[in-house]
């Protein structure tokens, strides 16, 4: 790691709000690189970074960690007392034990926690402690085992002021339990104050548990982006706060109507909420034409709306109505219907065949007398007819 990568971690963070205090020209820090090691002790063998700094424009506390090659969170249990932001990024842990911030109740100021890129696999129930004021928590691009036995439902319960938490990319690939999992631990973790949370890149194609958001009421904003959704999945109903879905580039080739009529009875509730389709491979056909009417009379905010496209093959066009769709729906409509005719008929044939069979007795004991009597009067003609022929 460069020193200037370093400055730029530092100093140049983020860049979320112009109205700061950052931009007092009274204020500098004398910490050079060289202290800021230091300042960290002797438990983060030099290759951390603690020093107050400009941080999302604001001056915080900041212990940087960045692939800095640690095996283990021992170093964790020694931050110093002010810390606000723990960067603790590109490091190789697989499991955070028990107690990740030690024992004693020593970190009053910490807010955003980054542990991106680290390779975990598995959070023990108890990992982390400590971390009741703590805002925003980062865990992505990592490997989290959908194993029940590996990853306890109320790990985030210390969490209770918690109002942003990313997971993009962050389990282990082909996730088929991952709604599951997820609803455990917002049902579990009481994350009743978040407001965002990013699940982009994780190859969600669908969630099995209808309700896996419903835990989290004051949720905003949620971001689903890069997955292979073809339909919503979920119960959006019961998110009354939700002011903006992020829905580009899963697998969208149509949006059921459903879905639409969904989005619009959340408008009923909120002022605005907005949604994005940018990405997906939209197919031209007459199934696309109830989402290109709804969006030309809804008023959910469709971002991006002029910008999308839908394929025929891999050729992308521009949104458009496709005309003379009603013939097709009758003729649709018609061959299901003979089908389900031929169907209902062959059934029929089927039940009257199993009716014979079972009554076969009953019908041998009144059809016999019937062919008797049938035969005898066969029988008397012909000996007429004969009769007849001898005295002729």
């Amino acid at each position: 790691m460069t020193k200037f990568y370093v400055i730029f971690l530092l100093i140049c963070a983020s860049t979320a709000d112009v109205s700061n205090d950052c931009d007092d020209p009274n204020w500098h820090t004398l910490e050079t690189l060289e202290s800021a090691r230091l300042e960290c002790g002797p438990f983060f063998k030099n290759r951390c970074y603690c020093m107050r700094t400009c941080y999302e424009h604001h001056h915080q506390y900041v212990v940087n960690c960045t692939n800095s090659n640690f095996l283990n969170t021992e170093p964790l249990a020694h931050l110093p007392n002010e810390t606000q932001v723990l960067i603790f990024t590109g490091n190789y842990l697989e499991e955070l034990p028990w107690n990740v911030f030690g024992t004693l109740d020593s970190l009053p100021d910490l807010r955003v926690i980054d542990m991106s890129r680290n390779k975990i696999r598995e959070i023990r129930g108890k990992a982390y402690h400590h971390v009741q004021r703590v805002e925003r928590l980062i865990l992505d691009f990592n490997e989290l085992s959908l194993d029940p036995a590996k990853n306890h439902p109320r790990v985030f319960s210390n969490f209770v002021s918690l109002l942003e938490l990313h997971l993009t990319d962050a389990f282990e690939d082909d996730p088929p339990n991952l709604a599951a999992m997820l609803h455990n631990i917002f049902v579990n973790s009481n994350l009743t104050q978040l407001i965002k949370l990013h699940l982009e890149q994780n190859e969600i194609s669908e969630f099995h548990d209808s309700n896996v958001f419903c835990d989290l009421p004051n949720l905003l904003d949620l971001y689903l982006g890069d997955n292979a959704l073809t339909a919503l999945h979920f119960n959006i109903s019961c998110l009354r706060n939700l002011r903006f879905l992020d829905l580009q580039r899963n697998k969208f080739k149509r949006i059921l109507e459903r879905d639409l009529h969904a989005m619009d009875t959340i408008v009923k509730h909120n002022q605005q909420i907005v949604v994005d389709f940018t990405g997906n491979p939209l197919d031209c056909s007459c199934k696309l034409n109830p989402f290109i009417k709804w969006m030309k009379k809804t008023k959910v905010f469709v971002r991006n709306k002029n910008n999308l496209k839908c394929y025929k093959g891999d050729t992308p066009h521009e949104l458009h109505e496709t005309k003379n769709c009603t013939p097709k729906l009758f003729s649709s409509a018609s061959r299901s219907a003979t089908a389900l005719l031929f169907f209902l008929s062959l059934v029929l044939i089927g039940l009257v065949c199993a009716l014979i069979y079972l009554q076969r007795s009953k019908l041998q004991k009144k059809i016999e007398p019937i062919l008797d009597s049938v035969n005898k009067r066969v029988r008397y003609t012909s000996i007429a007819t004969g009769d007849n022929r001898e005295e002729l």
